[in-house]
């Protein structure tokens, strides 16, 4: 499960680009909570803490508890805008959950046991379709990860989310296909030596 996270912020007492750029020049990062019908509520929040949160690799898919003075907001990360040139956070956006609400999270692909793949042994390449998967799930009960093994996969394997052994508590957002997730691929040299052969065994 996802390791919960808290961010203190304040709230914004202005509005409006200048306000915004004030924010920015002193190290600061305009956001918005907003959903579970409560009124949007403007904060900002501290830069640094900002990006060291995000350096987590889970900031995305984890519980973000928002501290304003105080009161904490049970919230998910919907998105951060950045800064084209600088690649600095420009604004975030904070939506308020229950502690076991249904949520839809996109929650990173982790493939193992590539040793015991026969098509990994022979030089296959793990073509990824799907980084991560987009996931249905209890607030309280978000994965970090979805583990896929390869073990016993040939190349020209696919692996389709109904190959998948999702959490409990957890289902696919897609539901009107079984999409590709990964693919083996066979090697350049393998596909012109197999090419070859094909081709000799025509002549």
């Amino acid at each position: 499960m996802s390791d919960q996270l808290t961010l203190s912020a304040e709230t914004r007492e202005r509005e409006g680009k200048g306000a915004s750029r004030a924010l920015r020049n002193q190290g600061r990062v305009p956001a918005v909570v907003y959903g579970n019908n409560e009124a949007p509520q403007t904060i900002h929040v501290e830069e640094k803490l900002l990006l060291k949160a995000l350096h987590t690799g889970h900031f995305m898919n984890a519980v973000i508890m928002i501290d304003v003075g105080g009161t904490q907001v049970r919230t998910l990360c919907k998105d951060v805008s950045f800064h084209p040139v600088t690649e600095r956070p420009l604004h975030a956006d904070f939506l308020r959950i229950g502690e076991h609400s249904e949520v839809h999270v996109n929650v990173p692909v982790h493939f193992t046991d590539h040793e015991t793949s026969p098509g990994m042994k022979r030089g296959a390449v793990l073509n990824i379709v799907r980084h991560d998967l987009e996931l249905v799930c209890d607030a309280a009960l978000i994965p970090d990860d979805i583990k896929i093994s390869l073990k016993g996969l040939e190349i020209g394997d696919s692996i389709h989310i109904s190959h998948v052994a999702l959490p409990a508590g957890s289902k696919s957002a897609i539901t009107d296909r079984d999409f590709t997730i990964a693919t083996l691929v066979a090697p350049s040299g393998l596909k012109s030596a197999e090419g070859d052969t094909t081709k000799a065994e025509g002549e």
